[in-house]
C-alpha cells in the first residue's frame, strides 16, 4: 500500500494526478531531448512490429528445421508476440501513422494475426477508449471481460486460460434473456482470428486427451485419415502459434486484471483505477506482457505515450506516484476480488 507525503495529504486527488501528469510529462520531454532519435516515432512502431515478426518466424522456421525444441520455442513466440500487443495497444491511441491509416491498419493486422486468440482489434478500439473513460466500474466490458472483478478460484482460472470457457461462464452467469447476446458478441469480436485459434487449440486438446484416455486402457483409436493427415500440421501450428498465445494471454489477463481495481472506485479517479504491480513472484507473468503490471499505471495517468517512452522512464514516474498516494504491490487486493477498499 501507498505511504502518501506529508504533501500529498493537503492535496486533492486531481491535484495528485496533475503533479504525476506534469513529471511523467517532464521525463518523456527530456528524454526525448537526449534521444531526438524517439521523435521518429512511426519507423520505430514499424521497426519493432518488423522485429516481432521476424523474430516469430525464425523461431517457426528453426523448430520445422529441429534446431529449437518446443519448449523453446512456445516461450520465446510468447515474447515476440507480446510487443505486437504493446503495438496495437499504441495503434488503439493513434501513435503511430496518424496522417497514414493505412499504415496504421495494416498494423492493427498483422499484430491480430501475430495474436489469434485475441479479439477484433478494430472492435477493441471502442472498447478500450471506454474502459480508460470507466475504468473500474461494470460499463468497463474490457476488463470485465479478462475477470476483473471476478472473485479467485477454479473459474476465474478457467477464465483466464481459456476464452471459449470464459465465454461459457459468462453465458451461464448470464440472466435467461441475455445468455444469445453473450454468444453472439463473442463470436462477432473473435471472428475470424478468435475461431481459428481456438479451433485449433481445442482439437489439439481433444486429440490428444481422447489418445492418452484410450491409451490408458490399452485401446488404439483409429482416426479418419483426414485427422491423420492434418495433425503434423496442427502440432506445428500448436507450438509456433497457438500454444505461445495461450501462454501470452494467460499471463497479460492474470497481470492486467489484477493492476485494474474494481467494483468500489470513485468513477473517473485516476488515483483509484490502478496499482504499480510488480512482486517478484510475479515476473514469471510480468515477461509475457512486457512487465505490464510494473508500467500500465503511468498510462493511465499520460496515455499519448509509446510503450517503448514508459518503460524507459518508469524509474522517474515511480518516486513522485509512490509520493502522491498511488498504491505499489497491493496483493490483498487480489483475494478481495480487485476492489480498491479491504
Amino acid at each position: 500500500m501507498a505511504e502518501v507525503s506529508a504533501e500529498a495529504v493537503t492535496l486533492s486527488d486531481d491535484e495528485r494526478v496533475a503533479r504525476i501528469r506534469a513529471d511523467v510529462t517532464s521525463a518523456d520531454r527530456e528524454l526525448r531531448a537526449r534521444h531526438p532519435w524517439l521523435n521518429h516515432q512511426n519507423a520505430i512502431g514499424a521497426g519493432i512490429m518488423a522485429f516481432a515478426l521476424a523474430g516469430m518466424l525464425a523461431c517457426a522456421i528453426a523448430y520445422a528445421r529441429g534446431a529449437l525444441p518446443a519448449w523453446l520455442v512456445i516461450p520465446l513466440v510468447a515474447i515476440f508476440a507480446s510487443l505486437t500487443h504493446e503495438l496495437e495497444h499504441d495503434l488503439i491511441h493513434t501513435l503511430y501513422f496518424r496522417q497514414r491509416s493505412w499504415a496504421r491498419h495494416a498494423m492493427l493486422a498483422l499484430a491480430w494475426i501475430a495474436r489469434p486468440s485475441t479479439i477484433n482489434p478494430w472492435i477493441r478500439i471502442g472498447l478500450h477508449l471506454r474502459h480508460h473513460k470507466l475504468s473500474g466500474t461494470p460499463e468497463d466490458i474490457e476488463e470485465r471481460a479478462i475477470t476483473n472483478g471476478v472473485p479467485w478460484g477454479i473459474v476465474r482460472l478457467l477464465m483466464l486460460a481459456d476464452a471459449p470457457c470464459s465465454v461459457l461462464i459468462r453465458f451461464f452467469r448470464a440472466p435467461k434473456g441475455a445468455r444469445l447476446r453473450v454468444l453472439w458478441r463473442s463470436a462477432l469480436v473473435y471472428f475470424p482470428m478468435g475461431w481459428i485459434h481456438w479451433g485449433l487449440w481445442w482439437s489439439f486438446l481433444i486429440y490428444t486427451v481422447v489418445n492418452a484416455a484410450a491409451g490408458t486402457f490399452g485401446a488404439t483409436i483409429v482416426w479418419p485419415h483426414a485427422i491423420q493427415q492434418a495433425q503434423p500440421w496442427l502440432d506445428f501450428l500448436i507450438v509456433v502459434w497457438i500454444a505461445p498465445n495461450v501462454l501470452r494471454s494467460f499471463c497479460l489477463h492474470t497481470v492486467s486484471s489484477n493492476m485494474h481495481y474494481y467494483g468500489d472506485v470513485e468513477p473517473g479517479n485516476l488515483m483509484q483505477q490502478t496499482q504499480v504491480l510488480r512482486p517478484w513472484w510475479l515476473w514469471p507473468l510480468q515477461l509475457f506482457c512486457f512487465n505490464f503490471g510494473g508500467t500500465h499505471a503511468i498510462h493511465h495517468f499520460v496515455v499519448p505515450q509509446p510503450f517503448y517512452v514508459r518503460q524507459w522512464i518508469a524509474g522517474r514516474a515511480y518516486p513522485v506516484m509512490h509520493e502522491m498516494g498511488v498504491r505499489f504491490n497491493d496483493t490483498a487486493s487480489i483475494l478481495r476480488a480487485n476492489r480498491w477498499n479491504a
